[in-house]
């Protein structure tokens, strides 16, 4: 009986102790559940140290797509998930890759090199073109052929040499045609050559090239409206006028033929000292919205994506590279247009900010993109990097 007792004394006891282990374990399973999910609902935390400095609206996150992308311009994606970045500054384009679709680039590959600032970027059919200063050239089957040092067929070279805003963004539109800018060959300036200060287009085999709009003194981004495939783009007003005059602008051009007003009026209503006595801004087609002074407007897409909240569907991200000559630095931000039904702009706020930090710039956003999951891609020439903004509830 005594011996029963005993057992019987330990057996409880040990049966004590499990319990309490086993409610241990449970309570530190449920505490790292916990802070699982603790980190998961709090999307704002960049994963990188150094976007801490971007401030971004509640519930979006800032990281690194891809790093060390020397002078990263313009953007095209390709179908199966490639990106492919034009450069200014350097003679280069890459193609970017995301082999396990992470959201996180595993592999940059040069596929060109030796090129004359191949800032445009565009894809069609498999293709890929680019724009160079004078002429627009194309890689064929580029996803087939990018890792052997792949050869390019030129399409078209008619295009004025000047390197004074010589550099290009390009896109095919909505009727298949190859749209491409050609700058101002100067601050001011009235060139006897028509093309300059145009936004023209041409069929992808080179032929046919025409000018679409006119008075655009120097276009480095546009798109098209995903309802209406009306074209919209963001042009950069002239210098030395002073911090603030002209404003950029951000310009809609629903069909072939206006005139946005450079060399003679700037922004809508500015005239030029020089060349506004010839003809007056209400001959002109004003701006949708006046963006901030001298802060390169470059890059711009309507949101498509499914990810970001309601609101921001078919609204306008812009990418502003950023002042080089105000006395008070503006720009180095992303900046949301937002339109109503009828396409009018009813507020220009900032959507990500921070890379100006004082007086010092670290990042240039240049060109923005949205991924078919709904995440926007942001360029940037200076830290020469690509970001993914993405948003969690």
């Amino acid at each position: 009986m005594k011996y029963f007792n005993t057992l019987y004394a330990f057996s409880f006891a040990a049966l004590l102790f499990c319990t309490a282990c086993n409610s241990g374990a449970e309570t530190k399973d449920e505490n790292e559940q916990a802070e699982s999910t603790a980190t998961n609902d709090n999307p704002s935390e960049p994963v990188d140290e150094s976007l801490a400095k971007i401030k971004l609206p509640d519930g979006f996150k800032i990281e690194y797509y891809a790093k060390d992308v020397e002078n990263a311009r313009s953007m095209a994606l390709s179908p199966s998930g490639v990106l492919f970045v034009g450069t200014r500054s350097n003679d280069k384009v890459f193609a970017i890759v995301d082999k396990d679709k992470d959201g996180k680039a595993d592999e940059t590959i040069t596929i060109a090199t030796g090129l004359k600032s191949p800032n445009g970027v565009a894809l069609k059919d498999g293709d890929l073109y680019v724009a160079e200063i004078s002429r627009i050239i194309k890689f064929p089957a580029i996803e087939q052929n990018m890792r052997n040092n792949p050869k390019y067929e030129v399409v078209y070279d008619k295009y004025p040499s000047d390197e004074h805003h010589g550099w290009k963004y390009i896109a095919f539109g909505p009727d298949g045609k190859l749209y491409v800018p050609v700058g101002a060959p100067c601050n001011v300036c009235k060139e006897e050559n028509p093309v300059y200060a145009t936004i023209t287009r041409l069929n992808a085999d080179g032929t046919g090239m025409e000018i679409f709009a006119e008075g655009v003194r120097n276009s480095v981004g546009f798109t098209w409206h995903p309802n209406t495939k009306e074209l919209w783009f963001t042009d950069n007003g002239r210098d030395m006028l002073g911090d603030n005059m002209p404003p950029d602008e951000l310009n809609r051009a629903p069909k072939k033929g206006l005139h946005f007003g450079f060399p003679y009026c700037h922004a809508g209503e500015i005239a030029d000292p020089e060349f506004g006595k010839d003809r007056k801004c209400d001959e002109f087609v004003k701006p949708v919205q006046k963006l901030g002074p001298h802060v390169a407007s470059l890059g711009l897409k309507f949101y498509t994506g499914n990810m970001f909240p309601e609101q921001y569907k078919n609204q306008i991200i812009i990418a502003e590279h950023g002042s080089w000559n105000r006395s008070e630095p503006l720009g180095y931000r992303l900046m949301k247009v937002e339109l109503d039904g009828r396409g009018n702009a009813v507020s220009y706020e900032p959507f990500a900010e921070g890379w100006l930090q004082g007086r010092e710039a670290w990042g240039r956003p240049v060109d923005v993109i949205v991924m078919p999951d709904g995440a926007l891609l942001v360029s940037d020439d200076y830290n020469n990097a690509i970001y993914r903004i993405s948003y969690n509830k």
